[in-house]
C-alpha cells in the first residue's frame, strides 16, 4: 500500500506547526494555520477514497460504491476555513491600525507599556 499521501500530510502538519509557533508575524501565523488546515483536509480526502469504487448511482455493472459524505464535509469545511481566515485577516488589520504593528512581541510590549 502507498503511504505518499500520508507522509505528505505529516509533512504539511509540521510545516504549518512550525511556522505558527516560530513565527512572530501575526499574518504568517495564519498561513501556518492553513497549511496545517490543508494537511487535514488531505488527510480526510486520503482516508475517504475507495479505489474501484464508483460514485454511488445504482447501476447494475457496480458492486462497490464510494461514500461523498467526506468529500461534502471537506468543502464545507474549506468553505468555513477561508471565512475564518477572512476574519483574521480583518483583525489583524484592525491590530496594525490599533498597535502600529503586527508582530507579537511587539504588540505585548506595547501592552505592558499601557
Amino acid at each position: 500500500m502507498d503511504f505518499f499521501n500520508y507522509w505528505i500530510v505529516v509533512l504539511l502538519m509540521m510545516i504549518g506547526l512550525y511556522i505558527v509557533i516560530a513565527q512572530d508575524n501575526l499574518v504568517k501565523k495564519i498561513i501556518g494555520l492553513n497549511i496545517f488546515q490543508t494537511s487535514i483536509f488531505i488527510l480526510y480526502i486520503s482516508v475517504a477514497k475507495v479505489f474501484g469504487g464508483t460514485a454511488p448511482i445504482a447501476t447494475d455493472s457496480a458492486d462497490l460504491y464510494s461514500n461523498p459524505l467526506p468529500h461534502v464535509l471537506i468543502l464545507t469545511a474549506i468553505v468555513v476555513g477561508i471565512a475564518t481566515m477572512a476574519l483574521a485577516l480583518a483583525l489583524v488589520v484592525r491590530i496594525k491600525m490599533s498597535y502600529g504593528s503586527i508582530g507579537e512581541g511587539e504588540i505585548r510590549e506595547i501592552d505592558r507599556q499601557c
